[in-house]
């Protein structure tokens, strides 16, 4: 299974998954690639301008993916190669897509492939989430952050809980993110004091 490159040992210069570009085979299905055969061309853009660029071949059970790279100093190389397509099952009827990963002797079935010389997934290429990086002072806030955005409260965590329940949601799912909020917040604040309360100590 899979094609080119070899799958394991690739070595992107990149940490985390949002330093590489992408491709995800659901963005795919809802822009109508996967529906029929043909070419399309797929671009990433920075600050509304166009940065790169791949043909992405539809052949039915499979995709060719068809650009061009360079290394800083080297010339354009091409690459043309497969990447095969399956199907599992959802609960609720209907199906969901996959790639298979085409990195030699990968073949894992992921969401999103990852670009350097090739488009291979995560694994291959050594990545970590962005959130693996973390410090736990940072995790605990960031998420809640994001509960506070669900709840609808103004951003950022000194700006205190109990701004009201949002419209529509139920008091039960209110109280429950509520608490989960408050438990970050405290995981947090008990971190900063930690951290910069032994800084001012170390000073004295």
């Amino acid at each position: 299974m899979g094609g080119v490159g070899s799958g394991r040992s690739f070595q992107s210069g990149a940490a985390t998954t949002n330093e590489l570009r992408s491709i995800d085979v659901r963005w795919l299905k809802r822009c109508g690639i996967l529906d029929g055969v043909g070419t399309h061309n797929v671009t990433w853009s920075l600050h509304g301008k166009e940065v790169a660029s791949i043909k992405v071949i539809n052949e039915g059970a499979k995709l060719v993916f068809d650009y061009r790279h360079r290394r800083p100093g080297k010339d354009w190389t091409p690459e043309r190669y497969t990447v095969h397509l399956t199907n599992t099952p959802c609960n609720m009827g209907g199906e969901r897509t996959w790639f298979r990963c085409p990195a030699l002797g990968c073949g894992r079935r992921v969401a999103i492939l990852y670009g350097g010389t090739i488009f291979a997934c995560r694994r291959c290429f050594n990545l970590k989430y962005a959130s693996q990086r973390e410090d736990p002072i940072n995790r605990a806030t960031r998420r809640a952050d994001r509960l506070r955005e669900r709840l609808e409260w103004p951003p950022g965590i000194l700006n205190g809980s109990g701004w009201g329940k949002p419209k529509g949601m139920h008091w039960k799912t209110y109280h429950r993110l509520s608490l989960e909020h408050d438990h970050f917040v405290d995981r947090s604040l008990a971190g900063f004091h930690e951290r910069f309360g032994r800084l001012a100590i170390d000073l004295l």
